[in-house]
């Protein structure tokens, strides 16, 4: 199984070398002049055109990558994962260097050494790519018009500049929506999670604006000087249409304005409503480019549609809500019923929507609970910090409870694997509601602890809160009552500091309410969307939906545009042609994403069906009432010993470069989760070399 999984990603390496280095050749006049028409005239067929040449060089690669790294991840859950955990922890001193921080306060955000040199590479791609084709243009304008004077030969510059501004812009396009793909195989074979790399897609947003805006300022400044302002309202039947790609550039600045983080954070439902324009940026931009050139940005955008329709699918059902605990600091914990068979990893992320509260939000919340330890159950928690969280809490801690709550939720999402267990100790630092990925780790390898040989890491979670309330958050910790783990095995030590009191609350402690809810026939527990094996499933849809659409728009461009157009390219409306390839793609993912969906929704109906007839059903209530109220339950020996390591300072914050500095272990792993600045703070003490021990890692909730 190794041996094969090496092979497949070595195949890929090859692979994605040989597109990166396409990039790198393709604004030579070798590529455009030499290669490119030979390609072209070998593909060029009755069946797909000029298209067929663009879509064997552009789009299959990634998409034939995309398929084998679903089929890695497949064969990687199915290998040992002692084995895989022990191989992670020793790539962690091999790439401790380039995980390290080298930018903590700059406006990207805390950047890994190994973050820049890629981020080096790709500028130079881009500023490569600029000099290439601008260099191979004005040499064109000099032979054909040696005679111009300067201004003539100042305007034709102009223009070519604004031309070469687009097609650099296009290289930022291709590789836009990768990091907005949550349930994406190729982020997963690079050790990515879309929650991880979507600071990638905002800097990749930001570079492809400000190209797409010059090449729009250019193309307008040309039309005036020249007296073309007309040229603005063309649409070519055949050739570039300029209003489309106006409609689009304006779509794009819609986005890329309300992007601005004091806005985003300020009014999150204008930049939310805002973002779903990319719909029209991308059409706007096939119907101005025509769906050949397209084929650049295909793969990525096409494996993003396979991922949004998927999750409208799992979207449209309603999840079984077992429960609701509500906290004393303004927080919830809602409890799913889940399916035995989902398994997922700490950290993972989990997309809610409670049509009461508004039928079009969907907010990320992190998993509290661990599939090892709660094989029936998914949690999460909820701090109220925003409207929507705040009206989910007035809603469930009102005089009058509900017996019951419709949610939908899309996921979960996150790491295909995780490399704690590959350092000697964790020192786990958070900041308010950011103890939440923190949960997770800490039930997980509890049940490593309890459940495997091995050796598990030492545990020191540093966590701030503001009031002594907050406390009630490591009460969340642990598994509730009934579960059989023994603490003693796992090496805890928790500092906890209230910032803003001076001493202990006593007299205000609250009780903790616990609300069951009623059960519906139709829910469904949550359950992965394509199953057990779902990236098989995923593999199936991508390779088959692409075959589809091939065999769709063959059929349609010999039967339909071939003996309208004879491949001339001169006859047949570029537009009409691109809407048509459009709406084919979304046909073919449509009809496979579906099959797919509904053959696995039937099948875990099934699963679900046999499990209910096989087992004792456990009740999940008290049978007297379906809420009541409960004190914390702290009272069982492995929650005392779990008191017993914890360590309240009131009225001050933790010396995070003391306490991070006095570790004397060889391979520490450094986690924070909280505010900006105490990310910030972290990251520069671990980038400062005083300490080589400590391997960094920024947990931040960027969705």
């Amino acid at each position: 199984m190794e041996t094969i999984k090496s092979a497949i990603k070595l195949l890929v390496m090859v692979i994605f070398l040989g597109y990166i280095l396409l990039w790198i050749i393709m604004p030579t006049n070798k590529f455009y002049l030499n290669w490119l028409p030979q390609i072209q005239s070998k593909t060029n067929s009755t069946y797909f055109g000029e298209q067929g040449a663009y879509m064997l060089i552009y789009s299959f690669p990634i998409l034939f990558i995309a398929a084998l790294s679903c089929l890695y991840l497949h064969l990687g859950n199915n290998c040992n994962d002692n084995n895989v955990k022990s191989s992670e922890g020793e790539n962690i001193s091999h790439f401790a260097t380039w995980r390290r921080p080298v930018l903590v306060k700059g406006p990207l955000g805390i950047v890994s050494w190994i973050e820049l040199s890629f981020a080096i590479m790709f500028i130079a791609l881009l500023v490569w790519s600029f000099s290439s084709y601008l260099h191979g243009m004005f040499a064109q304008i000099s032979q054909q018009a040696p005679a111009h004077d300067g201004e003539q030969a100042w305007v034709a510059k102009l223009e070519m500049s604004g031309l070469t501004l687009g097609l650099v812009g296009n290289i930022c396009l291709a590789f836009l929506f990768f990091p907005v793909t949550r349930g994406s195989s190729v982020l997963q074979l690079i050790g990515l999670t879309s929650e991880a790399s979507i600071k990638y897609h905002i800097w990749l947003g930001h570079i492809a604006m400000t190209i797409f805006t010059a090449h729009g300022l250019c193309y307008i400044i040309f039309w005036a000087k020249t007296d073309q302002i007309s040229q603005m309202l063309g649409w070519d039947k055949v050739a570039v249409s300029n209003v489309a790609g106006e409609i689009g550039l304006l779509a794009g600045l819609a986005m890329w304005i309300t992007s601005i983080p004091r806005i985003r954070r300020k009014i999150f439902e204008l930049f939310f409503y805002t973002h779903h324009l990319y719909i029209l940026f991308v059409v706007f931009f096939v119907l101005h480019v025509g769906f050949s050139y397209s084929c650049i940005i295909l793969p990525g955008f096409y494996l993003f549609l396979i991922d949004r329709y998927l999750r409208f699918l799992q979207s449209q059902q309603r999840i079984r809500l077992v429960s609701a605990r509500i906290l004393p600091c303004d927080t919830v914990e809602l409890n799913f019923f889940k399916s035995p068979g989902l398994s997922y990893n700490p950290t993972s992320i989990l997309f809610v929507n409670v049509p009461v509260i508004s039928k079009l939000q969907w907010h990320p919340f992190t998993i509290t609970s661990s599939s090892n330890v709660d094989p029936d159950k998914l949690s999460v928690v909820i701090k109220s910090e925003g409207s929507w969280s705040r009206k989910l809490f007035q809603k469930l801690s009102s005089p009058s409870p509900l017996d019951r709550l419709e949610v939908s939720i899309e996921g979960p999402y996150g790491p295909a694997s995780t490399h704690f267990t590959g350092h000697d100790m964790l020192v786990m630092i958070s900041g308010g509601s950011g103890i939440t990925p923190f949960i997770s780790i800490i039930r997980e390898l509890l049940s490593l602890a309890n459940n495997s040989t091995g050796k598990t890491p030492r545990i020191l979670l540093i966590s701030a809160f503001k009031k002594s309330q907050d406390l009630a958050m490591l009460d969340l910790i642990l598994p509730v009552l009934g579960t059989t783990l023994d603490i003693s095995p796992l090496e805890v030590q928790i500092e906890a500091y209230v910032t803003r009191e001076k001493k202990s609350a006593e007299n205000n402690r609250q009780l903790v309410q616990t609300l069951w809810f009623k059960p519906k026939a139709e829910d469904s527990p949550v359950s992965a969307i394509l199953g057990p094996k779902s990236w098989l499933w995923l593999a199936a849809i991508i390779s088959s939906s692409f075959i589809i659409f091939l065999v769709l728009i063959g059929f349609l461009t010999r039967y339909y545009i071939y003996p309208i157009d004879h491949n001339s390219n001169t006859i047949y409306a570029t537009s009409w042609r691109g809407g048509l390839n459009m709406l084919l793609i979304c046909v073919s993912i449509v009809i496979t994403a579906t099959a797919a969906f509904l053959w696995n929704k039937k099948q875990h109906t099934k699963e679900m069906t046999r499990i209910q007839n096989t087992e004792k059903p456990t009740p999940i209530a008290s049978p007297a009432s379906w809420f009541y109220n409960a004190e914390r339950e702290l009272e069982s020996l492995p929650h005392q010993s779990f008191i017993q390591a914890t360590r309240v300072h009131y009225g001050e914050r933790p010396n995070l470069k003391k306490l991070l500095m006095e570790i004397e272990a060889t391979n520490v792993g450094v986690l924070v989760s909280g505010p900006k600045k105490m990310r910030q703070e972290v990251g520069e003490i671990c980038a400062s070399g005083f300490a080589n021990n400590l391997h960094f890692e920024s947990i931040a909730f960027s969705w």
